[in-house]
């Protein structure tokens, strides 16, 4: 078979029953993790004004028809994937498989889910998709060996998406083929929007999710479409990436293999910024404090410099803040954590916190490893002369160290709370109970409709 092919296969014929255990359990703390995060999406900066977008497209009416998550509106499927992919995305508090460099649930979580809701799909077809989905997105992105050239969580992601809405739609392997020429065809992510720390980040998310769908309706109405998607001469892995394995791809292709190295965010800042918090976790911890601080530099991969080395601006937008070390830094340091009530227009003017920032950079460690995140090393020079420093040799959240329950579970309370404005112990064991049931449910469309009502079931 080729491998298109095969890679197709690997999604519209995997059951829910061929994932190993430990995956099992993966998916659905993630796909949890995922539901709460895009809830918190809902009343993040801009939000109102993308489902404004997205409405003006038009009304479900008699179509396929899906909800936005954290309270809103129902929508035409397409366009709920598109509302949700943001959310998801938007306050980078997504999970993230850091040496695919993607974010697998951000696309796939909007689109599958959408279309689970609008399909009535089955809890474990919808558990296996999601799964297979991954695979697929996260395997392009490990497949890879040179530095990030597009926007990979919503490349990859597409390819990934569309199998599993595939899947769920019960396309045979021609049609779903068709569909990754599809996907192939509205490929698209810039990273520039990355170094201008623009929200196009989270928009081009919300696209791929869209095309997803998209691209599977083109396909169910019997578009032939190309099908060398990814060893193709102008397929996805050579125009879009300098150096990859497609052997690699399709060789580690196994049910559930990539869900269980994906990482937790357990703040929300890009995933380059977290080990530097963590960091500056350690210096409060030895005593350090803001007013005695000369200078902060800490010391990373050459991703992280790429990613989040940027210099604090008065001014800044929050998604350039995000995405900035300095800033998140100098938060953590005073406050001895992030969360999302410091990414607002009023938490930014903080000229304390824009002082201290001012004083702390990133600076490469010369690794010639395109995709480290780790190691990392913070150097603190203090007002009395002393120095102290830090390490981590993994950042808090991976599988090499895992985020602790009490901090998933808190992460998971916040994002509910700020999404539908007040604490919800109540929505939060309902939803947690529902994924615990997937398996067994015969309609993923209860667990779904939480998160879009923020009413139990």
């Amino acid at each position: 078979m080729s491998i298109p092919t095969d890679i197709a296969c690997h999604v519209l014929r995997m059951g829910w029953d061929d994932v190993p255990p430990v995956s099992q359990a993966a998916m659905k703390a993630f796909l949890l993790d995922t539901l709460a995060v895009g809830v918190a999406g809902r009343r993040a900066w801009l939000a109102d004004q993308i489902l404004q977008v997205a409405r003006s497209w038009g009304d479900a009416g008699d179509g396929p028809k899906a909800a936005v998550w954290g309270g809103g509106p129902v929508l035409p499927v397409a366009s709920a994937a598109f509302v949700n992919g943001f959310q998801i995305h938007c306050q980078e508090y997504d999970c993230v498989h850091e040496p695919a460099v993607v974010h697998p649930m951000a696309v796939i979580g909007a689109a599958v889910s959408a279309e689970a809701e609008a399909r009535d799909a089955s809890g474990a077809d919808y558990l296996a998709a999601l799964t297979g989905a991954v695979d697929v997105a996260a395997g392009l992105g490990a497949a890879t060996q040179s530095a990030i050239r597009f926007f990979r969580p919503a490349t990859a992601g597409l390819f990934g998406a569309t199998l599993g809405v595939a899947r769920l739609r019960g396309l045979d392997v021609q049609q779903s083929l068709d569909a990754l020429g599809y996907a192939l065809a509205q490929a698209a992510g810039t990273m520039q929007a990355h170094v201008e720390g623009k929200p196009a980040l989270p928009v081009q998310i919300a696209g791929a999710a869209r095309a997803a769908i998209v691209a599977c309706d083109l396909a169910e109405a019997g578009l032939p479409g190309p099908h060398h998607v990814f060893d193709g001469p102008y397929g996805y892995l050579p125009l879009f990436e300098e150096r990859a394995d497609f052997e690699a791809f399709r060789r580690d292709l196994a049910p559930g293999k990539r869900i269980g190295e994906v990482s937790y965010k357990p703040f929300p800042t890009g995933r380059a910024a977290q080990g530097g918090i963590v960091l500056m976790q350690r210096l409060r911890e030895l005593g350090v404090r803001a007013e005695e601080v000369q200078s902060i530099r800490l010391i990373a991969p050459p991703l992280i410099e790429r990613l989040v080395g940027r210099r604090p601006t008065p001014g800044m937008q929050i998604n350039y803040a995000r995405l900035c070390f300095a800033y998140s830094g100098a938060v953590a340091l005073k406050a001895g954590t992030v969360g999302l009530a410091d990414f607002t227009a009023e938490a930014l003017q903080d000229a304390g916190t824009l002082a201290l920032a001012d004083k702390i950079t990133v600076a490469s460690d010369g690794s010639d490893d395109p995709a480290a995140f780790a190691p990392q090393i913070i150097e603190a020079k203090l007002s009395s002369g002393r120095t102290e420093t830090a390490r981590v040799d993994a950042l808090y959240g991976s599988p090499a160290d895992p985020m602790g329950e009490a901090d998933v579970a808190a992460k998971r309370a916040e994002c509910l709370a700020f999404g539908f404005g007040e604490a919800r112990a109540d929505l939060e064991a309902a939803l947690v109970g529902a994924v615990e049931a997937l398996p067994q449910a015969a309609s993923a469309r209860p667990l779904i409709a939480i998160a879009a009502s923020g009413t139990p079931s």
